[in-house]
């Protein structure tokens, strides 16, 4: 075995060994365990725990690759989700958490005193979370295939497993104390090679920092020089986009506003013991998610940069069993091979090369002379060690921190969407007569059938794109279908069930018909309505899911006077009891 593989088994078993040792350790005796980690989590321990939430697949897989290879363009996701977190936490979190209830659908059930508004929002919640959890099992492939050295879909597999103990078995309690551990590995993992990449490169210690300064021992700063690199080969300079500015806000609209209507994040404020924890709780979030966020523009760039250094005019080894010995021949005669990482995931399937013109060396173009044919941009922040030639321990962390990142998120949507099943449809819905531990029996097993369908859709993922392009569409629907109904639902007490009915069914399938339709059916972007890309179209039909609300609001009776004063009261803090308010019965429709 050698160092590299050596040290990546030692950080994966420790890591994963500590993951379920917690989940067994927290495991869920109750409902209010299972769903809500018995309200007395320490508001900064939920705070580590919302940033690993927080931080999915997508924001450490992805965000980076999708900034190395687009650019300026790629920054939307940045600025999306990190504005997106500071709405969540400064808008809604408070007020949801003074309401008392846990999920969305529960908060819309009994604010819009409507079973027909709980079971539209629970589709909703479904349909946003399996989207979004599409892109995190997609991310558990791309980690596990890389670490394993197996095939994307055995790599899913291997993860659905993992996820499946510390989930079903641990609950929200179980996941919140996980996701603790996994951020202090993920963001170990992230910080430490940029922090050794940013060295070699600029002699800065600090990424941040580095990503302005000057390259060591050249008279030019570090993006002035990618700025040259990527337009001596053809492609866009970095620091410019292709994309409209209509499309760039459309996008970071999105992202901003679906994350206030995301369930696996808002659920998370549930798990301390009051509004003024939730709040703290948030500060904390924001402060270790900035830590990752504020170091993904340097990983990006260092990472286009160093890419292109070691990829490009390489001379190119087809056998993996004799590269050792071509690899030495090509170096002893002043040539470049190609880098043994490349080899790797190349193996994989997730790179290619097709030598065009025959000659045997890698060109890495714009255009069609480009002989690196596929190129995931979701193995990038994984293999940028690899790239950087960094040591075999560092090398070993980043894939144990890639592992992390993907199934945190997941395990979170997992509860999400057991809890909708389970407590929603189940217990609130059609079986009123449940008891604790059947609906702790039908969490578990809704947890488990979310698992294997989960991994389903992350093996079908190709056609819908990389893991953050995948997420977005999920943050889209949220913000058109469920984004509108909470801020309506806490700021204008005139909102009523028909009102909010309408909003998500609106936002809903419009929103979703957009995304089906021109990832699948039309996938010319000359026909995209207005120039807004599918990631971004959520933005746009947000604020005719609002229209629609207030009108159909506005033409039809208004809500009880005792909805109207709990409206009032929820914006009062201490007005309210800390676990929230009694199950009232639904009034018929």
């Amino acid at each position: 075995m050698g160092g590299e593989e050596f040290w990546t088994y030692f950080w994966v078993v420790l890591t994963f060994g500590t993951y379920i040792g917690i989940a067994l350790w927290a495991r869920a005796g109750s409902t209010d365990d299972f769903y809500v980690a018995g309200h007395d989590v320490h508001p900064t321990i939920n705070g580590m725990a919302t940033a690993a939430d927080w931080m999915s697949a997508a924001s450490f897989l992805s965000m980076a690759g999708l900034i190395a290879f687009m650019g300026y363009g790629g920054s939307v996701y940045l600025m999306g989700w990190t504005g997106g977190y500071v709405l969540l936490a400064l808008l809604l979190a408070p007020f949801l958490r003074e309401f008392g209830k846990f999920t969305v659908p529960d908060f819309v059930g009994d604010r819009y005193y409507s079973t027909t508004a709980r079971l539209i929002a629970v589709v909703c919640a479904l349909f946003v979370s399996f989207t979004y959890i599409a892109g995190q099992m997609k991310g558990v492939g791309v980690a596990f295939s890389g670490f394993l050295g197996v095939e994307f879909n055995t790599g899913i597999m291997v993860g659905m497993a993992i996820v499946f103990v510390y989930a079903v078995l641990g609950g929200m309690k179980g996941v919140t104390y996980t996701q603790v551990a996994q951020y202090v590995v993920l963001i170990f993992a992230y910080t430490v090679p940029a922090i050794f990449i940013s060295l070699i490169v600029t002699g800065n210690p600090v990424p941040q920092l580095g990503f302005i300064s000057n390259v060591k021992g050249e008279d030019i700063s570090m993006l002035e020089k990618l700025n040259t690199v990527v337009t001596d080969l053809g492609f866009l300079e970095y620091t410019q986009t292709d994309k409209s500015m209509f499309d760039v806000f459309a996008i970071t609209g999105a992202l901003m506003f679906g994350t206030a209507g995301l369930p696996h994040v808002i659920i998370r404020f549930f798990t301390v013991s009051s509004a003024g924890a939730a709040r703290v709780s948030a500060g904390w979030a924001l402060v270790f998610i900035a830590l990752l966020y504020t170091t993904a523009p340097a990983v990006a760039s260092l990472a286009r940069l160093n890419f292109i250094d070691t990829v490009n005019e390489s001379t190119y080894i087809a056998s993996d069993a004799d590269y050792d010995t071509e690899a030495a021949t090509i170096v002893a005669e002043g040539g470049k091979p190609i880098p043994a990482w490349f080899k790797s995931w190349e193996k994989i399937g997730l790179l290619e090369v097709t030598d065009k013109n025959g000659d045997g060396i890698v060109q890495y173009r714009a255009g069609a002379d480009n002989e690196v044919t596929k190129l995931d941009r979701d193995i990038i922040v994984t293999a940028n060690p690899s790239i950087a030639g960094l040591p075999a321990w560092v090398i070993g962390l980043v894939v144990a921190g890639g592992l992390a990142a993907a199934l945190s998120t997941a395990a979170g949507l997992l509860m999400v969407i057991s809890s909708s099943v389970s407590h929603d449809l189940c217990r609130r819905t059609f079986f009123k007569g449940m008891t604790d531990q059947q609906e702790l029996l039908t969490a578990r097993g809704a947890a488990a059938g979310a698992v294997i369908l989960a991994g389903v859709m992350g093996m079908n993922t190709a056609k819908l794109g990389f893991v953050a392009q995948v997420v977005a569409f999920a943050f889209g629907l949220a913000a058109a279908s469920l984004f509108p109904v909470i801020v309506l639902g806490i700021f204008w007490k005139r909102m009523n069930r028909e009102g909010a009915i309408a909003s998500m069914l609106t936002g809903l399938i419009t929103t979703f018909w957009y995304i089906y339709h021109f990832k699948f059916v039309d996938t010319d972007s000359s026909h995209w309505w207005l120039g807004v890309s599918p990631e971004g179209i959520g933005f746009v039909f947000m604020f005719l899911s609002l229209a629609v609300g207030v009108v159909v609001a506005l033409v039809t009776a208004p809500p009880p006077q005792d909805i109207q004063d709990l409206v009032e009261d929820i914006r009062v803090p201490g007005t309210r009891t800390p676990h929230g308010i009694a199950d009232a019965e639904m009034l018929p429709e």
